[in-house]
């Protein structure tokens, strides 16, 4: 099966506009997501879907590809549907651009559980770390049942509990890597608008389940980090440092 990696990567975000060309150490964030990438599935394998030129003329600068999306794109994975009709694959692998701590080895672990389960959709977690606050809004939480199919995900920590010795001892966030076939993609943006889930919590995967698809959750390594608001990108470039060093 032939796998490519896309990554959405919007300039006009509400939180942190021109968050995909924020420097860190010195090179743009979507670089760092674009090359960890390419260690997993090969440069010519790595396309960045974007619906800005300044985005598109730093990609293709630095030799990778950029997919012309459009501005009107719902979500990453809308962004994702449109990018996957310009490029012919059997897996497509949705790295989000604000994620340059991504593992390439989650990326190849989730192109091989794509590959034994076809007919699911496949999405990452790592536990949350202990310097880490469960309540935060910015980290996706996410139960899954005692097969690894989600439940349900929200920023708000999950699962509940009405007796503090029932509460749990860690909680799952989500890590934003995603293993989809076309099939899912298309189906997805069909959908033509947020569902009331998706919107309430603003997390775009919750749309799968008014399509009825099943979401496999899978562990990746410790340590994810996304840079969703511009307080993350001290503590992200930190842990660069701290890599670049050990």
């Amino acid at each position: 099966m032939r796998s490519c990696v896309i990554i959405p990567a919007r300039y006009s975000s509400s939180r942190f506009p021109g968050k995909p060309l924020v420097s860190l150490l010195g090179k743009p964030m979507v670089l760092w997501v674009a090359e960890l990438s390419a260690k997993a599935v090969g440069k010519q394998n790595v396309f960045v879907a974007t619906e800005d030129e300044r985005i598109a003329k730093v990609v293709r600068e630095a030799g990778f590809s950029a997919l012309l999306t459009s501005p009107q794109a719902l979500t990453g994975t809308d962004r994702l549907a449109e990018a996957a009709k310009m490029v012919d694959y059997d897996t497509y692998i949705n790295v989000q651009g604000d994620e340059p701590l991504v593992e390439p080895g989650d990326i190849l672990q989730c192109i091989s559980i794509k590959s034994e389960n076809p007919d699911v959709i496949v999405n990452g977690f790592c536990w949350i770390e202990h310097n880490e606050d469960p309540a935060s809004v910015n980290i996706p939480k996410v139960i899954a049942n005692e097969t690894g199919f989600m439940v349900y995900m929200s920023r708000s920590p999950l699962p509940g509990f009405k007796d503090t010795s029932n509460a749990p001892l860690k909680y799952m966030k989500q890590v934003c890597i995603y293993g989809f076939n076309r099939d899912e993609l298309q189906a997805f943006a069909s959908y033509e608008r947020k569902s009331s889930l998706e919107r309430h919590e603003d997390i775009e995967i919750l749309r799968f389940l008014e399509l009825n698809r099943r979401i496999l959750m899978y562990e990746c390594s410790p340590g994810s980090l996304a840079v969703d608001v511009p307080e993350d990108v001290a503590k992200v470039e930190e842990v660069l440092k701290n890599r670049a060093t050990s």
